[in-house]
């Protein structure tokens, strides 16, 4: 007799870095109600050192001790965090003047911090510059403007080639190289670049390669670091000077929507080992780099609002909470994503519960993009409940419209 086959809808990666104590998740070594009073309103962004401490210790534990790991802080520029963050990495990654001087004042080496971005204007490069921070260089203009710069200040500035390559990070959820970018300088034209960089007298480093990012398949960063690789190899026989720092990017992924694994680092770890071994004779005197940031901090972060109604419209259920879309932009979808998926949520102070009820959580803003959660199933909740959206550590606070319609804006804190 044939049984048919139930298929089970895909689930969310268990959300366990945070413990549950009492029926509450516990952040930072505080019950989830206790901390909403301490911080003293909902919404709140709430990142636990903890973790942040064991993620750059697992990494460090897979990762050679040759290759250096730095933060990308664009993923969340928060001084405190940032602070946390330069004393357990080996550089900070910026991309504004504005994340240079939060780098600076988080007590980043500056030896040690790199400076991207498409669209640097001339006081940025000028602060760079007189800051001794290693500028990846995108254009032929940025090259002139920083020889101008060095003649007027007499500094030399720092530099390496961010390059744009000719393959792409596969199955990555933002390609940033590879095809048409406005990032980086096409490979192809990079050797004209490096001629034109020795001519201007600048101080060159090296290669700045970074493919894609949110990737969750080992494979695709092994393929893609193991390509950078053998690019900045070729590219090196054209450069001014020894290659003394080649950064092959990052695009480490956290499971963020149903169905999605973690990412398996056992094999990126086992394949910079071999890139290790063989940059020692390739390119004697280099430092590897490897560029995380929405690994680093994206999980040890969630965002908390409070339930301020309970709706009910045509047998469904609304949770209406004091945020939303102007606090969370890419929980709520980005202003309409084609298919929207469901962020990690949980009734924060509900863990345990008896009873459970499909709802749909909104924000209180005057359109229905306003969505944090669409038909989830979630602890039977009531007004006054408080609402956790996980994976909320990067991308979030600063990447989101707080002016949007002009409601309070939420706060951030460390615990």
């Amino acid at each position: 007799m044939n049984h048919p086959i139930t298929r089970m809808a895909p689930t969310h990666a268990p959300m366990g870095q945070f413990p549950v104590e009492n029926g509450e998740l516990v952040i930072g070594g505080i019950p989830l109600t206790r901390l909403a009073a301490r911080v003293g309103q909902t919404p709140f962004y709430a990142y636990d050192r903890s973790l942040l401490r064991r993620r750059v210790a697992d990494l460090r534990a897979t990762l050679p001790t040759s290759v250096k790991l730095h933060y990308a802080m664009k993923a969340n520029p928060m001084p405190a965090l940032v602070c946390q963050m330069a004393s357990l990495v080996d550089g900070i990654d910026v991309a504004s003047g504005g994340e240079l001087k939060v780098a600076l004042d988080a007590g980043a080496d500056p030896r040690e911090i790199s400076f991207a971005g498409p669209g640097k204007q001339t006081g940025e490069l000028r602060q760079a510059v007189a800051a001794g921070v290693l500028i990846n260089v995108e254009s032929f203009r940025e090259v002139a403007e920083l020889a101008k710069i060095g003649r007027e200040t007499g500094c030399p500035a720092r530099v390496a080639v961010r390059v744009n390559p000719d393959f792409e990070l596969k199955s990555s959820g933002m390609k940033m190289g590879g095809g048409p970018r406005q990032f980086g300088v096409d490979a192809e034209q990079v050797p004209e670049l490096l001629a034109e960089i020795g001519r201007a007298g600048l101080t060159f480093e090296g290669f700045h390669l970074f493919a894609g990012s949110q990737n969750l398949k080992a494979e695709s960063i092994v393929e893609a670091q193991c390509k950078s690789y053998e690019l900045a190899l070729r590219l090196a026989q054209s450069a001014p000077s020894p290659i003394r720092f080649l950064n092959l990017g990052g695009g480490f992924g956290i499971p963020y929507f149903p169905g999605e694994h973690r990412l398996s680092l056992a094999p990126i770890g086992s394949n910079l080992v071999t890139i290790s071994e063989r940059a020692s004779r390739d390119l004697p005197g280099a430092a590897l780099v490897i560029e995380l940031g929405r690994y680093l901090v994206g999980e040890a972060g969630i965002y908390v609002a409070r339930i301020i109604d309970r709706k009910h419209s045509r047998d469904h259920t609304f949770l209406i909470t004091d945020g939303g879309l102007h606090h969370h932009l890419s929980a709520s979808g980005n202003f309409g994503q084609v298919i929207r998926k469901n962020y990690p949520i949980a009734i924060g102070n509900r863990m345990t519960p008896e009873k459970k009820q499909t709802v749909s959580v909104v924000g209180p803003l005057c359109t229905p993009l306003d969505l944090l959660a669409d038909r989830m199933e979630l602890a039977a909740a009531e007004p006054g409940d408080l609402v956790v959206v996980f994976q909320s550590g990067a991308y979030g606070f600063t990447a989101s419209p707080m002016a949007f319609l002009g409601h309070p804006d939420c706060l951030e804190v460390m615990v």
